[in-house]
């Protein structure tokens, strides 16, 4: 097949597009250019997309043989990833911008521009894995390595994506191993650590970053009886579950921590209370999309609005490096749009709107949709 390797200049993606190669391919390397003033050097493992980054990329395509280009996809990138961020916590929400890259940048902008320039199919270097059903119908599953798979970020991939979708190191035991044989094969890349943090923000100081791209007006911060606590220094700037940089000054009568429960941006107040009360054991979500083939029962809804689907069991996935929770969901429609509706079989904690619940059967990914609310549906039980 012809194949274009997206090579972001770490030894993943550079052994990926080596193994398409031994594979037969015909490969071309592409780096894509996220940003118009990209840092010239990384600091260690924090951020990516500098131009260091593109010179590593070249090097590993010239080490292999492979043309190799660089494309710029920087306005592309700032209105579907910077400013769905920054919309995001405006709105209240705590949003992944690395789902939000695979799914507008990685695998719909580049993928639309690589299948109308004749390409085959896209090759990446996640750890996730595409096989086939007993009908020949694609399936995104978890990789070999559980401790670098990357599956829950890949959920959002529709079918037709994974038909054009290429993922060599899914079957590899280690991390270990892929820079043992990047050193092997010469590229230069071998030893370099793994990127970190935000990819826009790379000192990791998303405050700082939020305080130079919005408005943060100061605002009260209050308990869920509404009672006055203190003042923050912009509501959006937090997020649910945070226990630290609350300033409130004086302790709760009981003495223990308090945590970020809710964020008000319409009345810019952020909202505390007892860790217990973070529990949650039902989500709602939006914008779902199935990676593959829809559930048997979501399938059976047909068109028919105004309509919810039988619960189907699954697991739920909330965080990229976070275990997945046994849980039951169902589909409804509501004058045509579809809401996913999880309910866990355990209370979970820190659980954020605009966060990504990822859904599991076995290693299969489901799909995934966009945390529009959580809440708890059972007593609260008050730590002891």
């Amino acid at each position: 097949m012809r194949v274009l390797a997206a090579m972001s200049g770490g030894v993943d993606s550079a052994v990926a597009a080596a193994r398409a190669v031994d594979a037969g391919h015909d490969v071309t390397g592409v780096h894509l250019a996220l940003s118009r003033t990209p840092g010239t050097l990384r600091t260690g493992a924090r951020g990516c997309c500098t131009i260091e980054d593109s010179r590593d990329a070249w090097r590993a395509a010239e080490k292999l043989g492979i043309p190799y280009y660089v494309w710029d996809f920087s306005e592309r990138f700032q209105a579907d990833v910077v400013d769905d961020f920054v919309a995001e916590y405006a709105a209240g929400r705590t949003p992944n911008p690395c789902m939000r890259c695979n799914e507008k940048i990685k695998f719909a902008a580049l993928l639309e521009k690589a299948l109308a320039l004749g390409f085959d199919a896209v090759c990446t270097g996640h750890y996730a894995k595409v096989v086939e059903d007993a009908d020949g119908h694609k399936e995104l599953h978890r990789a070999a390595d559980w401790a670098k798979d990357q599956s829950y970020v890949l959920g959002v991939l529709t079918a037709e994506q994974l038909e054009h979708a290429i993922f060599p190191l899914a079957e590899t035991p280690s991390k270990a191993q892929v820079r043992a044989e990047a050193e092997q094969r010469g590229l230069s890349v071998a030893k370099k650590p793994d990127s970190h943090d935000i990819c826009f923000i790379p000192d990791g100081n998303t405050r700082g970053w939020l305080e130079d791209h919005m408005d943060l007006d100061s605002g009260r911060i209050v308990d869920t009886e509404g009672n006055d606590l203190g003042e923050h220094r912009g509501a959006q700037a937090y997020t649910v579950g945070q226990r630290r940089g609350l300033h409130i000054g004086r302790p709760a009568p009981d003495g223990k921590p308090r945590f970020v429960l809710e964020i008000r941006p319409k009345t810019n107040e952020v909202v505390v209370g007892p860790e217990q009360l973070l529990a949650i054991d039902v989500m709602e979500g939006i914008r779902p999309s199935w990676a593959g083939l829809a559930p048997r029962e979501v399938a059976a809804l047909g068109d028919a609005t105004d309509a919810r689907s039988e619960e189907f069991p699954v697991t739920v996935q909330v965080r990229a490096h976070g275990d997945p929770a046994p849980a039951t969901a169902s589909l409804s429609r509501e004058a045509g749009e579809p809401r996913l509706h999880v309910r866990l079989a355990e209370s979970q904690r820190g659980v954020a709107p605009g966060q990504t619940m990822v859904l599991y059967q076995g290693t299969r990914v489901l799909g995934q949709a966009t945390i529009d609310s959580a809440h708890a549906d059972r007593p609260v039980v008050a730590a002891s």
